[in-house]
């Protein structure tokens, strides 16, 4: 049973953004302070990465903690309303991370996920993450 009306649910549920949250735009000023020019949810990259660097074939994400799973399964046992729902959606979000993980990955491109709270609370890390697979790469590219 859930604890709102329905009008006011479907006003919460509305307000959660899916793109362009406060870590991912945290994220890309981050690095674009540092130099790095990316895109922002380009479709034409299958998955629509939140970030993805072209020229570099990287890919990143950044990943809610309730909507993608973290913890699942301590998750799951704690959930009270529409429970199946709830279930159902957040393990297709899993499996869909999957997918897309293993399809780009079989086109060459790394893929980092990163956890929302990991980029709130562990910004620098998470830009030194990002850094070094670009650094890799550059050097692969350049000194073949």
């Amino acid at each position: 049973m859930d604890v709102f009306s329905k009008e006011k649910r479907s006003k919460i549920m509305r307000a959660i953004k899916s793109k362009d949250t406060k870590e991912e735009v945290r994220l890309a000023k981050a690095l674009w302070k540092r130099g790095y020019r990316y895109r922002k949810h380009d479709k034409t990259i299958f998955g629509t990465p939140d970030l993805s660097f072209k020229k570099y074939k990287i890919a990143v994400f950044v990943d809610g903690e309730f909507f993608h799973g973290k913890d699942w399964e301590n998750v799951k046992k704690r959930l009270d309303s529409n429970k199946e729902y709830w279930i159902n959606k957040i393990e297709r979000n899993q499996e869909r991370d999957v997918i897309v993980n293993n399809y780009l990955a079989s086109k060459g491109w790394i893929v980092l996920r990163f956890w929302s709270k990991d980029v709130q609370k562990k910004l620098f890390t998470t830009v030194r993450k990002i850094e070094k697979e670009i650094a890799e790469i550059h050097k692969r590219i350049h000194y073949l």
